[in-house]
């Protein structure tokens, strides 16, 4: 009997990519995509398929949070997280909230079959490069920030406002919030204010920036 497979991803491009290598495969049954939280919800509630690739980064809400609702109110679906990021509390944050798989949008056709088959036999799939990743990550180990989240951490620190921000380097208000989240995701931070000690601590960002 066929896989039933759906996708969370806002991307179209990504959604169409993963649907070009999947649907083919005789093995699997694919039933669809969702571009944000809401619509997944909306269509789990009418059809559940068996196993969901959930990007963690989604318009309305995180996918490690998605992916929490989602095992809660229907713990038969399995989940594979899909990112671009591969930071390791991303993953361990995905998987924590009952993900059965987490793999890299770089995924081969290969990889994604061998995702979807070893999550449905209920085991837990990391695609290579997370495997790699998971393996290296150590207790106090520095995140790796790009160039722009280092300049939003900046001026974070210096107090200035989500709109402030984005005047100042010139994006949308909500693109500052989403490089805020990815930072607290990042430090594993609970709020704004450990976000900033945290950076200070791991020399992210020293005084006089």
């Amino acid at each position: 009997m066929a896989i039933k497979v759906f996708i969370v991803d806002d991307h179209y491009m990504v959604v169409e990519g993963i649907r070009s290598l999947l649907q083919h495969e005789k093995s699997i049954d694919w039933t669809g995509h969702a571009m944000n939280a809401d619509s997944c919800m909306a269509f789990l509630r009418q059809s559940q398929p068996d196993v969901i690739l959930m990007d963690i980064n989604l318009p309305d809400k995180s996918g490690i949070d998605l992916c929490k609702e989602v095992k809660t109110m229907y713990p038969g679906v399995f989940i594979v997280g899909l990112s671009t990021f591969n930071q390791q509390s991303f993953i361990r944050k995905m998987m924590d909230n009952g993900a059965s798989g987490y793999v890299l949008k770089n995924a081969t056709q290969q990889e994604l079959m061998d995702a979807v088959n070893t999550v449905m036999k209920g085991k837990t799939f990391m695609s290579d490069e997370v495997s790699q990743v998971m393996r290296k990550s150590q207790a106090g180990s520095v995140p790796v920030l790009t160039r722009r989240e280092k300049e939003v951490l900046e001026l974070i620190a210096e107090g200035l406002t989500n709109n402030e921000i984005a005047e100042k380097i010139f994006v949308s208000a909500s693109t500052v919030d989403t490089h805020r989240k990815n930072l607290l995701a990042k430090l594993e931070a609970k709020n704004t204010a450990e976000l900033v000690k945290l950076a200070f601590y791991h020399n992210l960002i020293t005084l006089g920036n």
